[in-house]
């Protein structure tokens, strides 16, 4: 920027003058006006006090040496009562001591008598320019306070030595706290909850080297809360405090002890009688109840493994109703995600084998953690690998990929199977649908497996997208967040 340009900006600046000389007043005040400020200007230390104490003045031009109040008795008064003022001091005696001395005091900067226009140029530039900074902050805090604010779900920010640095309306409501403030209290003070406590102690002791959060389901009374307690930290890496938050999962829970009280009841209305039956049959088909015919033995076959399909429908029912109430702790722990690869490969194998297909995992070595339930994730990739070679045709290949892409970790699995018709991918995660041809009508299955998948991988933030050829296979890639 130019030495004779003042940046622009959309406010319009109050700037108050005290200056006891008319000639600085008079040259000052009409260079500033010209620039689009709105200027005042006072010949006093005490009379520019007086008027600041019925204006808010952005930019103060303050003379140091003045008769009667100077300017260093001035700026006290000024930074006790109008803080967010950017002061100038203006002074003849332009020496390192009271340089300093005003800079102890609060002054923004100074500028030294006599000088140019250019001078004050400078000056004044770099005071709007710290100001707009101001502003854009203030903004920002402003912005993000409303939102915060407006949030449903509580959410309390603490410092390392468990202040409390933020606490929302929601969060205060959800621990039946209506006191008085409590930014800049310990936690303790405020409510008392062990496991909210421990949960902050270990989110504040965690290594650098290390993410991951603490969730739990918190009975309080009348209400029960799903708390998550995270570390933050600040572009170095290191802890600065931790970030809770609460959300009421009452009703919810209300709505999931229904299903639950649901399941139960088909498990033992329906799967249990299932397993039953399946058992007899399987006592005439090894012949234990006499002499079986082939075409007894072949029908009795057909019944026994569309009832075993039932049972398995029922179980995969309760699995997908589990993961997506996201009312089940999921307990995130770090890993490597080659090394369950390699076990589900291992898994596996023998399937493969058994077909001719070849099935090889090529994972990039030096592959970063994942942060995910282990669990879920050999759901995952069990149900892929599982679904890979049931429909891939005999002397097939199946190609497992993981590589890091940006923030994510991508695991792709390849097969040159049947391959999917275009109208059909966007269906192929709905429930119980299944791509039905002449190649694939004599594969069983429940169309869960791939809801499943989603739902897992939705819960972790994750996503999961296919590409696929008719008659030259599919790939399933899965992306994890690092």
């Amino acid at each position: 920027m130019a030495d004779n340009q003042i940046v622009k900006t959309e406010f319009v600046y109050k700037i108050l003058v005290i200056d006891d000389e008319k000639r600085i007043r008079d040259v000052t005040s009409r260079l500033l006006t010209q620039e689009g400020f709105e200027v005042a200007v006072a010949e006093t230390g005490d009379m520019g006090m007086k008027m600041i104490e019925k204006t808010n003045y952005d930019i103060i031009l303050l003379d140091l040496m003045m008769p009667g109040i100077s300017g260093l008795e001035v700026l006290p008064y000024l930074k006790a009562n109008h803080p967010y003022s950017v002061v100038i001091v203006i002074t003849g005696y332009a020496t390192l001591e009271h340089s300093i001395e005003a800079m102890k005091k609060g002054a923004f900067d100074f500028i030294p008598k006599p000088f140019e226009p250019k001078d004050l140029r400078i000056v004044i530039t770099k005071a709007v320019e710290f100001l707009s900074t101001l502003q854009d902050i203030a903004n920002e805090k402003s912005r993000m306070g409303v939102l915060v604010n407006q949030l449903s779900g509580g959410v309390m920010a603490t410092d390392t030595r468990k202040r409390i640095a933020l606490a929302n309306p929601a969060f205060l409501k959800m621990i039946d706290y209506f006191g008085q403030d409590v930014i800049g209290r310990q936690v303790s003070e405020v409510f008392q909850n062990e496991s909210i406590e421990r949960m902050i102690d270990q989110a504040l002791a965690m290594s650098t080297e290390t993410i991951s959060d603490f969730t739990k389901e918190l009975d309080f009374g009348k209400n029960i809360l799903s708390v998550r307690c995270i570390p933050f930290r600040d572009r170095l890496n290191r802890n600065l405090g931790t970030i809770t938050v609460m959300y009421d999962i009452t009703a919810l829970k209300k709505i999931d002890q229904l299903k639950t009280d649901f399941v139960n009841m088909v498990a033992h209305e329906i799967r249990s009688p299932l397993n039953s039956i399946a058992m007899q049959l399987k006592v005439i088909l090894d012949g234990l109840a006499g002499a079986v015919t082939e075409k007894q033995k072949e029908i009795l076959d057909r019944a026994s493994k569309k009832i075993n399909a039932l049972s398995n429908l029922s179980t995969e029912l309760l699995d997908l109703a589990k993961i997506e109430s996201g009312l089940i702790t999921q307990e995130k722990e770090e890993f490597q995600i080659g090394s369950l690869l390699e076990d589900q490969v291992a898994f596996f194998q023998q399937a493969a084998v058994a077909k001719g297909i070849s099935l090889e995992l090529d994972a990039v070595p030096g592959l970063p953690p994942v942060l995910a339930n282990k669990r879920n994730m050999e759901e995952v990739f069990s149900n892929l690998i599982t679904n890979a070679i049931h429909y891939t045709p005999e002397n097939g290949k199946i190609s497992i990929l993981a590589v890091a892409v940006k923030k994510h970790l991508c695991v792709s699995i390849t097969d040159t199977g049947f391959g999917i018709p275009s109208e059909d991918l966007p269906k192929i995660f709905d429930r119980f649908y299944r791509v039905k041809n002449e190649k694939t009508r004599y594969i069983t299955g429940t169309g869960l497996g791939l809801p499943i998948v989603k739902s897992i991988l939705d819960a972790h933030n994750g996503k999961i997208r296919v590409e696929s050829e008719p008659d030259k296979g599919s790939t399933f890639y899965v992306y994890l967040p690092i």
